[in-house]
């Protein structure tokens, strides 16, 4: 079998290998991807009559690449035939069977095409160092995917590295010491107050990892992501880690939508440990726990609430640090609770901007109406959330019926359009 020589060959492998932190294998295989598309590009040159190549016409060709013998050879796969129809794909029986005599027609041979040393042009070699290049790139990308796959959803130490449009662009290392991959910080996950300068470090939550050939970063980084909180206390509090305390739900608004509003977090606790106060160990001694969380995310207002089972203390505690006089749970199945606070604590239970009460809606689960408990008429209330109740019934029987109707005109072809359903389902979507 002939042979293209490709002196230095081990050499150049291991080269690149190094500088850049690919495993070999990962290098012979974007160096047989960019030697076949040079023979392609020979090949092409060689048919100067305009002949056809499909984008699947070279598929049955391949590069057996030798590193020890330092060269290639190209390799086809040709079905074996009556009456050869094209050379590439096809062989004749007749020439298969004066070297083998048990060939039959339908079977595949493997053939030793490669072209003479000189034959293969320096067009042919000038476009096997540009796919060469391309393949590596492409392989550094699937590496990487595959790296930081299992990473998602974790929290990594990143640099910044320079800036691009309204993305901080960062350099950051998987938690086994890989070398740094460059990231992306978009603006929508940045924190008003982070000082983005060169060099500067922060820890960053790996909110995904893009699949395809992109060709900017692939992994999308968060400095506003409620994981990041959930780290943050779970390496701080020695309590979380051994798993007595626990972190049941976070709501965070790192990026409020007004700038006179600042930053802020509720996280709610609990444990099951009846000797363990699961706020103070988050919070700590003269608050030194919470401090440290506080101080990485550049001041952000953190508010740690007891966990309850019990929706009206639940609710009651997430409006901290108001004081709730009480929690009526209004409609229980539409989870709607009314508040009545104080008229000195109104202000501090809705925050500024409706910033506390929207929080602890979000931590809850709940719809919060902060009402003010001087001026709170039980019965007007109760009457008025009985008719939305009603109305709401009545609306989700009077489509039950359209859904019926249409069934007793089934056979008609008859549509019936029902916009409240198509606009709730084009929501949801």
């Amino acid at each position: 079998m002939s042979i293209v020589s490709l002196p230095g060959l081990k050499d150049l492998i291991e080269n690149i290998s190094r500088e850049r932190n690919l495993p070999r294998h990962a290098v012979q295989a974007a160096l047989r991807e960019a030697l076949l598309k040079g023979y392609e590009r020979y090949r092409r040159a060689q048919r100067l009559d305009r002949f056809h190549f499909d984008e699947q016409y070279f598929d049955n060709f391949e590069v057996d690449l030798d590193v020890e013998e330092e060269g290639f050879r190209i390799l086809s796969t040709k079905v074996i035939v009556e009456e050869v129809g094209n050379t590439d794909h096809q062989i004749s029986l007749k020439e298969v069977q004066e070297v083998a005599d048990e060939a039959q027609l339908g079977d595949s041979v493997v053939l030793d095409v490669t072209p003479d040393q000189g034959e293969f042009g320096r067009m042919a070699a000038i476009q096997t160092k540009q796919v060469l290049a391309q393949k590596l790139r492409d392989q550094q990308r699937k590496l990487v995917q595959e790296e930081f796959q299992d990473l998602e959803g974790t929290v990594l130490q990143a640099r910044v590295l320079r800036f691009e449009r309204q993305s901080v662009l960062m350099a950051v290392t998987s938690g086994f010491g890989q070398t740094e991959v460059e990231a992306e910080l978009p603006k929508r996950e940045q924190l008003p107050n982070d000082n983005y300068r060169i060099n500067a470090t922060f820890k960053v939550f790996l909110k995904k990892v893009r699949e395809g050939p992109h060709r900017g970063p692939q992994l999308v980084v968060s400095r506003a992501a409620a994981g990041l909180v959930v780290y943050l206390f779970a390496n701080e509090v020695p309590e979380i880690e051994d798993e007595v305390v626990r972190i049941v739900a976070v709501a965070r608004e790192a990026n409020p939508p007004s700038r006179h509003v600042g930053p802020r977090t509720k996280i709610a606790v609990d444990t099951l440990e009846r000797d363990v106060d699961p706020v103070g160990a988050c919070i700590g001694a003269r608050g030194s726990r919470i401090q440290v969380v506080v101080n990485e995310l550049r001041g952000e207002k953190i508010d740690a609430i007891r966990w309850s089972p019990d929706p009206a203390t639940y609710i009651a505690n997430a409006l901290s640090p108001a004081r709730v006089d009480e929690v009526l749970l209004v409609n229980p199945d539409g989870r709607q609770a009314h508040v009545l606070v104080g008229e000195d604590q109104l202000s501090l239970a809705i925050g500024k901007e409706g910033q506390n009460v929207r929080l602890a809606a979000r931590l809850t689960g709940w719809k919060i109406d902060i009402k003010d408990a001087a001026k709170y008429d039980h019965a007007a209330e109760s009457a008025k959330i009985q008719a939305q109740i009603e109305a709401a019934q009545f609306h989700v029987d009077v489509e039950e019926d359209n859904y019926e109707d249409d069934d007793d005109y089934e056979d008609e072809d008859v549509e019936v359009s029902l916009p409240g359903k198509v606009a709730t389902e084009d929501k949801e979507t």
